[in-house]
């Protein structure tokens, strides 16, 4: 059939109502070229399809009255006021650490159970809530600094601070699961990275090399040593894999408060002086990516992503510095 001769700015002879050098003339003209752009069309909306987008938010879950809470909890905007120092724990509170260690090291072990394709993230939540509670703990994320659940889910490009919602989880994600309980006065904080059915080769070493790089950065605390000491391990190993480092969130201490000093970072910062003495608690929890380790934010001022949306995996731990090393508080 032979094109009708229109000029560029008459209706298109379709009937779409729009004039036609913006509906069919190139298709007239340049039958390939028309193909070509459709089947570029076509690939970006699957490229697009395989990123997380927000979804759906459930009501708050509710915590009872019984469950002791911290002091965010009980303020609306979920301020967590003056942060801790650093300075070393006394034997009492390391031992309630190490019973909110152990707590949050088993909620994170059922959760991470029920990941499976099909699950909602908003689910995984659910389970985190109310194994926090068969503890008699607080899930500490839930309103601190007015986050909206009890867990923190992030999805293949989600760095870190992901929302539980109605997000299902496919097979070949890989999700990083965030918890943190509130028991006997203090914090528990842990996560890991979990594999989603069947994962490609470079997800799964991506996870693997991220797990040891949270080993590395264990290994790297000794009393008199710096915090600097931990992210210089951390970033050679990661490195040496072809690997980026996030520089944008990091470790923190814990204890009565969920956040306080010293930060620890993980990456070679020189400004990274603390000297680490016994007693000391914190986190240590590297970021790592395949591709680019910048970030960008969702508009919820929570959900951190990579610059590129390529992929990044997560492992954390509690730890107390002794005289010898490092003791893991968040394992069973």
């Amino acid at each position: 059939m032979t094109a009708p001769t229109l000029a560029a700015n008459d209706l298109c002879h379709c009937g779409s109502g729009r004039k036609y050098k913006r509906c069919h003339r190139i298709a007239d003209l340049d039958p390939q070229r028309a193909a070509a752009d459709e089947a570029r069309k076509e690939a970006a909306a699957r490229e697009a399809e395989r990123y997380v987008k927000p979804g759906r938010l459930s009501p708050r879950r509710e915590v009872p009255a019984s469950i002791d809470k911290p002091p965010y909890a009980h303020d609306p905007t979920g301020r967590p006021g003056v942060r801790e120092s650093s300075a070393p724990k006394d034997p009492e509170t390391l031992e309630r650490m190490r019973r909110a260690g152990r707590a949050a090291a088993e909620v994170l072990a059922v959760v991470g159970a029920a990941v499976r394709p099909g699950i909602t993230t908003d689910e995984l939540d659910a389970i985190a809530h109310e194994e926090c509670l068969k503890r008699g703990g607080y899930p500490s994320p839930l309103g601190y600094n007015g986050f909206p659940k009890s867990l923190c889910t992030s999805v293949n490009e989600v760095i870190c601070h992901g929302i539980p919602d109605s997000t299902v989880l496919k097979d070949g994600d890989i999700v990083n699961l965030d918890v943190t309980i509130y028991l006997d006065g203090v914090h528990g904080d842990t996560n890991a990275t979990f594999l989603v059915g069947e994962v490609d080769d470079d997800s799964k070493r991506l996870v693997e090399v991220t797990r040891e790089c949270l080993a590395k950065g264990i290994e790297a605390v000794q009393p008199g040593g710096t915090v600097r000491d931990i992210g210089k391990a951390i970033q050679a190993h990661a490195e040496a894999h072809g690997y980026g480092v996030v520089r944008a969130f990091v470790g923190h201490g814990i204890g009565r408060a969920f956040h306080s000093e010293p930060q620890v970072f993980h990456y070679d910062n020189p400004q990274a002086r603390q000297r680490l003495e016994p007693g000391m608690t914190f986190t240590i929890e590297p970021m790592i990516t395949i591709g680019d380790w910048r970030h960008e934010m969702w508009d919820d001022g929570w959900t951190a992503v990579t610059k590129d949306r390529s992929r990044t995996a997560q492992f954390e731990h509690t730890l107390v510095v002794t005289e010898a090393g490092a003791e893991i508080l968040t394992q069973l």
